[in-house]
Order: structure tokens, then sequence, then C-alpha cells
């Protein structure tokens, strides 16, 4: 099983333990990850500026897996998006992607044919993987954490888009994908709520409001540990815990993991190779509670 990592902007800059996790994971699982040098931005930024622009961005990508004979294995959600949303104009739009391919032609000699899928890596893991092949790779405990999930605004919307693969008002996958570890999946207020990076731009008070609401919803829930798929929503959840902590006087210490984290301590990856060295919260006494007997350097 081949696919073309497509990491983005976000996740090797500021959440390369995403990166690590998911490396580690996918060669546990026997998915080989084929990076493609000349990936650039998706064009989600500038797609509410310049849409042209943000299609041909994402148009390159494309082109780049079609020539390399490969899907995209995507991290961020909001990079799905885009991929996703350009793939499919550009497929039902034979106009479009003939003034595309005229015009990439001209400058590059490169073609758009449409040959292309892309497809998150929690999708990758629920359906080409499967819970059942999954399940057979647990050798970890984890049924002592209590974990909430964020599943965000991108991974699932617009539905139509991803052909309905699952209701989105109630989605089901991510919890199912913690229930498999061993983990327990809590529901808690607010689930699907927003984690306010949308706006954090524009009104930074609001978006850190909303990042705040979770996090209390959760506490509330008695969740050891959130778990992420997406780089964006953990920019709000754990870069932004200890400010939000400061501005509202209040205390978190919330652990925040992506999900790759979570499946690699079930399947007997050390810490060390999945990146919880490199997460903000400090994840030390969650790990206490995975290896009491172990000893272990401060997380």
């Amino acid at each position: 099983m081949r696919y073309a990592l497509y990491l983005g902007c976000t996740i090797p800059g500021r959440v390369l333990n995403y990166e690590i996790s998911a490396r580690r994971v996918a060669e546990g699982l026997g998915i080989e990850l084929v990076d493609i040098g000349d990936f650039a931005c998706c064009g989600f930024p500038v797609k509410a500026v310049n849409r042209h622009a943000a299609l041909l961005m994402a148009a390159r990508n494309l082109i780049l897996a079609e020539e390399n004979g490969l899907n995209i294995c995507t991290l961020c959600s909001a990079c799905t998006g885009m991929l996703t949303e350009a793939n499919r104009e550009l497929r039902e739009n034979t106009d479009l992607a003939l003034r595309l391919n005229q015009g990439i032609m001209e400058s590059t000699g490169r073609r758009y044919h449409g040959r292309v899928e892309v497809k998150h890596f929690a999708r990758v893991l629920y359906e080409d993987i499967g819970l059942g092949r999954i399940k057979e790779r647990i050798v970890v405990d984890l049924s002592e954490l209590n974990l909430a999930p964020h599943y965000g605004c991108h991974y699932l919307k617009p539905s139509d888009m991803y052909h309905h693969i699952e209701d989105p008002e109630n989605p089901e996958s991510l919890d199912q994908l913690i229930e498999v570890t061993g983990a327990h999946s809590i529901h808690y207020e607010g689930e699907n709520q927003c984690c306010g990076g949308g706006i954090l731009a524009m009104d930074e008070e609001t978006a850190l409001a909303m990042t705040k609401g979770k996090l209390d919803h959760i506490k509330a829930a008695h969740g050891d540990a959130m778990v992420l798929i997406c780089p964006f929503c953990d920019i709000m959840y754990e870069f932004n815990q200890r400010r939000i902590e400061r501005a509202f006087t209040t205390e978190f210490k919330l652990p925040v993991l992506f999900y790759p984290q979570i499946l690699g301590l079930a399947m007997g990856i050390p810490p060390e190779e999945l990146g919880l060295h490199l997460n903000r919260v400090k994840t030390r006494h969650l790990m206490e509670r995975v290896f009491p007997s172990e000893e272990r350097s401060s997380k």
C-alpha cells in the first residue's frame, strides 16, 4: 500500500510530532508513505482571496502525484478539503480543466488527468487498513485512558464533497479508531464545535473563548487527553492552551495528542519514536498511567 505523503505547510514547521508519529505508525502497518519533494502549498490560505490561484496551486500538487502514479495521503484536514475540492471541480468541469491544462502546458509542460484520489491518513487507517487489522497490532493496554475526540470542521465537511462517508453531525470513525486501541472515547458537551482557529486572525478574543469552552467541557467530562487529526486544531488547543489559562485565570494542563501517537503507543512503539517529547503540554503523567512500572525521562 503506497501513498504520496502530503504534509502541507503547518506540519513541518509547527507540529513535527504529528508527522513523526504518522510515519512510524504507517511503517508498523505496512503503509509506504512516499515523499514528493516538489509538493507545495495546497492553496487553502489564498482561496478566499483568489480562488483561481488556489485552484492552480492545488492542481499542481495533484499533477505531481499523478506523475508518480500515486494517490495522496494527507495529514491536515484543511489540505484534504482543498485538494479534494480542486480534484472534484476539475473532474466535473472539463472546460475549466482544459483552460488549466493549457496554462500549465505553456509554463511547465505538465497536464492534469484526474487520476488521483486524496485521502486523509485517518481514513486510510479506517478504510484501507480497517479496525480488524489494527486490533491485531495492539499490544499495550490503554484501558486506563479516557480520551476526548475532536473531529474538527474540515474532516467530514462539506459532506457532499466527501460523498457522505459518514454523518458529519454524528461522526463515529475517530471514536472507533480510539476504541480499537483499548482506550475509551468519551462524549462531552459541544463535541462538534469548531476549535475557533478559523477566526483567530480576525477576532482573537472570541477564538480563544471558543477554545476554552471546549477545554472546559472536556475537563468536566473527566477527559485525560484530547485526540486530534488536524494541525490547525492543535494550534488552538495545545499551542494556545497556556495563553488561555493566563487570560481566563484557569488551569487545564490537558495533554493534546494526535491520533497516530495514541495508536502508536497501543502498538508498543516507544513514546520517543512518536514525538511525544515534542508535545507542548507534557504527557509524563499520562505515560505513567500507560506504563506504570517503567522508568522514563520527563516528557
